[in-house]
């Protein structure tokens, strides 16, 4: 794979970092000018959770394009993006919680009796913020062999997250299959690319 100098690695841990945080920007600017249509609580709602959708597609890739084109320098990108994959889940979460139910607890616990993609969307979050937290170096090595295991758990995230998506629409589906298919498609990549990894060290060994 074609190694880049630290400055090279730092210059596209930037680009990542303008690309992830220029939609913030976006978002702001569409609110504050009054833009978010009708209903603005829904647009940030929305406009977030689409955010958290796209980044995964992003974690998701760097593999992929990593091993294609020869670029190991996206590996270290990984992480980055997942964090910002739970940056914006967050504020999704957030916006929910405050602008929607202005944090009346009580409805949110009917809520997400009512509504199950309420609930799909929460059990990935809790496994997103356990990525979060172990994603520091000085808890990766204290978990050794038990850190990728559980870090395996973001094709988990990758199920539920395009569900929790398809089953929040009421009439729009289009968009939300689009996503079904796109992750289903990524995670058949990203497996099969795992299964003949194994089987390549299978037979060096």
């Amino acid at each position: 794979m074609l190694r880049l100098k630290a400055s090279h690695v730092m210059a596209i841990k930037s680009l990542f970092h303008l690309l992830a945080l220029l939609p913030i920007g976006y978002l702001v600017w569409t609110v504050l000018a009054g833009r978010a249509g009708g209903d603005p609580v829904q647009y940030i709602i929305h406009f977030t959770g689409m955010g958290a959708l796209n980044a995964l597609v992003a974690v998701l890739l760097v593999s992929p394009v990593a091993k294609r084109f020869k670029l190991g320098v996206l590996i270290q990108t990984r992480r980055l993006l997942g964090l910002y994959v739970f940056a914006y889940a967050t504020l999704h979460i957030c916006a929910f919680i405050s602008l929607d139910l202005l944090f009346e607890w009580s409805l949110l616990a009917s809520e997400v009796v009512k509504r199950p993609y309420i609930l799909v969307g929460a059990s990935g979050y809790v496994l997103l913020l356990l990525l979060a937290i172990t994603s520091v170096n000085r808890v990766k090595r204290k978990m050794g062999r038990r850190w990728q295991t559980l870090h395996n758990g973001v094709y988990l995230i990758a199920i539920l997250a395009p569900i929790h998506f398809y089953w929040s629409v009421k009439s729009e589906v289009i968009e939300p299959s689009i996503y079904l298919i796109l992750f289903g498609a990524l995670l058949f990549v990203r497996l099969n690319w795992r299964q003949l990894k194994k089987r390549f060290q299978v037979r060096a060994s």
